[in-house]
């Protein structure tokens, strides 16, 4: 609050002499003296939440000052997230999205601390919205999308703490009990490593113990991950993890790209790399990497991958194949490939030929990423953020922030969407422009993305403007056809679309059709009656599976009283143990649940060899489990000597083994663990 104005003691106000000094007297403390409390948590608004608080809790605020300090935590942190996921913030490991994951985390473990077990910060949203939601319309707007995020990245967290919990509370009280007061760095990166329990809140939980942790040995832990990491990967001997042998040149080698417009220009030789040293020749037959001063030849770059072609002289007596472009240093372009005909010196002119239909299908493919990432926003909500690209001339692969999986109802309006943007036909325009004027069309950007103070922007009608460096097609009908093949998670909080556009959907109809028909005459029907075709087959393979498994059970219950006949004493217990073998596992417990009531006393261990594996099925009567007999425990030893594991209840329970040439040793077996049982 800045001051102007004194009020004195007759209701009249004069200008002050110097005016504007900050009081710091926000709206929150002007509260407290307006309703004559002692803090803000007093002030109606927020009492308001600590009341529901106190209701999930079955707490009274005011009474136990370990507890008041739980309450004004969780009131404190939920009102923060729930304008942070208002404003498009989403849980993550890194910037504003980590703050908001560490207050929501913060906020759930004072919960638990409080005993509670559900659930419960997105409950309080409503509470927030009620006190505020007039005065920020935007929380009534997004009420659901706030309570989505909240609740999910709480499950999430709620399925890592209780374990992680309860090993910190034990390394606790063995430091009490050692009278020591610091953790170490191995038992905190355990915790973080193993049980994904957060290194902050360790830190806090410590903290209110007045412990301490090891953070200089559980950062050699980490370092120590890091290596070991990067030693999985191997040594990796490709172009990439080379020093660049242009890093020696100076900056008269820097290139220029101006294939925006063109496919074919001319361009002189700076430099000539083989065999990773730089040359002032190469010859047929050998791999190089060429740079010239100029070239249309787009570098990999912003996830689009690079160009391919040819690089000729006027005379066509040299020409070098180009696999791939990329960026090398000193500002160059390097240009892959191979010599195929004549001797490159440097200094030489070459055309630089781009690969047309190499290219317009990557160009396909960057447009559609553009006119996919505004229907993403438009679908799923303005939270949705381009985190991550790649475009090649087969298919795009395009990253987003998003708390949850994208339904397939939700891919379906998607992939309408692109496609009604596509027939629509926009005009895309290419301009450069400063970052100021680029903010002014509303283009959009990137989150912690660096740009210069000149960007190059890209529009598509009215629909999309954002910031692009990539190549783009003139018209977005080029694209031709848009179609998802994929949606899945990669990260906590980012989700992954792949999708095709142009001929490779043409290909892929064509593969589908093609199955379709393959389909179709295998089963000898039209193809509009495959699917009713497959839905009477599923039905009649249904029936066929429950009429043989009446077949096999019958079979193997007529030899019942053979087995019965077969029983040992062991101790007083009586003992059935036998093989079978192409049983499925139903039937296999219905046999032993049968050999159990005809036993009337007892235990019987069952084997079935099916397709190189074994299952074992254990069931015992209730008096002798009385005796001391558990099912579960003696099908896990059973189990051990043929590779498996496996347990259960006393009177029942099951394993699963992979060595069939063991499975009579494990039956003989199954006498001994009894005999160790019976009391």
């Amino acid at each position: 609050m800045y001051t102007q104005f004194d009020r004195d003691e007759n209701g009249n106000y004069g200008q002050l002499e110097h005016k504007n000094i900050d009081t710091g007297m926000g709206l929150e403390r002007m509260a407290c003296i307006m309703q004559d409390v002692d803090n803000i948590f007093e002030v109606d608004t927020i009492r308001q939440i600590i009341s529901a608080i106190e209701k999930a809790a079955n707490v009274e605020y005011g009474k136990d000052t370990k507890k008041d300090v739980s309450v004004r935590i969780i009131t404190d942190h939920i009102r923060a997230v729930s304008f942070l996921v208002a404003d498009g913030v989403l849980p993550s490991n890194e910037g504003r999205g980590y703050v908001l994951r560490r207050l929501l985390r913060r906020a759930a473990r004072h919960g638990k601390l409080l005993g509670i077990k559900e659930n419960f910060l997105f409950k309080l949203v409503d509470e927030v919205i009620k006190v505020s939601g007039e005065a920020y319309p935007e929380l009534v707007e997004k009420e659901s999308y706030i309570k989505k995020v909240i609740r999910i990245e709480e499950e999430k967290f709620n399925e890592t703490i209780d374990q992680g919990s309860e090993i910190l509370a034990s390394y606790i009280a063995e430091l009490k009990e050692n009278k020591e007061t610091t953790l170490s760095g191995e038992n905190a990166f355990k915790l973080y490593d193993t049980y994904g329990f957060p290194i902050d809140l360790t830190k806090e939980i410590l903290e209110e113990e007045n412990l301490l942790i090891d953070e200089e040995a559980f950062n050699e832990e980490m370092n120590k991950q890091r290596e070991r990491a990067r030693s999985a990967r191997g040594n990796m001997d490709g172009e990439s993890w080379k020093e660049d042998p242009l890093s020696k040149l100076d900056s008269s080698v820097a290139s220029e790209f101006d294939g925006y417009k063109e496919l074919e220009n001319k361009g002189i030789a700076k430099a000539i790399v083989v065999d990773n040293e730089i040359v002032e020749s190469a010859e047929a037959g050998q791999n190089v990497v060429i740079v010239l001063d100029k070239t249309t030849f787009y570098p990999e770059g912003g996830g689009q991958s690079g160009d391919c072609g040819v690089l000729v002289n006027d005379d066509e007596d040299i020409v070098i194949e180009i696999t791939d472009t990329r960026k090398g240093a000193n500002n160059t372009i390097k240009h892959i490939g191979t010599v195929k005909s004549g001797k490159v010196n440097n200094g030489e002119v070459l055309k630089t030929i781009v690969n047309k239909e190499v290219r317009m299908a990557s160009a396909r493919n960057h447009s559609a990423t553009h006119l996919l990432h505004k229907v993403l926003k438009e679908v799923l909500g303005d939270h949705v953020n381009q985190a991550g690209s790649l475009v090649t001339p087969e298919r795009l692969r395009f990253d987003v922030t998003h708390f949850e999986a994208i339904t397939k109802d939700e891919l379906k309006v998607i992939e309408e969407k692109v496609n009604e943007a596509i027939l629509e036909a926009l005009d895309i325009n290419c301009e450069n422009m400063t970052i100021n004027e680029a903010k002014e069309k509303g283009a959009t950007a990137l989150f912690g993305e660096k740009y210069g103070n000149e960007v190059r922007v890209v529009s598509m009608g009215d629909l999309s403007i954002e910031l692009c460096g990539g190549t783009h097609l003139t018209n977005t009908s080029q694209v031709g056809m848009f179609k998802i093949l994929s949606e899945g998670g990669v990260a906590a909080g980012v989700r992954r679309i792949e999708a095709i556009t142009g001929k490779a959907v043409y290909e892929y109809l064509k593969e589908k059709e093609a199955l379709i028909a393959e389909v179709s005459s295998n089963l000898k029907t039209k193809e509009d009656s495959l699917a009713q075709r497959v839905i009477n087959l599923l039905e009649e393979n249904k029936n066929l599976s429950k009429e043989l498994h009446d077949v096999k059970t019958k079979m193997s219950l007529q030899n019942v009283d053979s087995v019965i006949d077969s029983k040992v004493d062991i101790n007083g217990v009586n003992l059935v143990a036998t093989k079978f073998e192409g049983m499925d596992m139903n039937t296999l417990k219905e046999v032993a649940d049968n050999l159990r009531d005809k036993l009337d006393s007892g235990v019987v261990v069952l084997a079935n060899v099916v397709d190189d594996k074994v299952n074992f099925v254990v069931t015992a009567t209730n008096d002798v489990i009385t005796k001391g007999i558990h099912s579960g425990n003696i099908v896990r030893e059973v189990a051990k000597i043929a590779g498996g594991k496996g347990g259960g209840r006393p009177n029942m329970a099951q394993a699963g083994a992979t060595d069939i040439n063991k499975v009579d040793e494990a039956l003989n077996y199954a006498s001994e663990v009894v005999k160790t049982q019976v009391k």
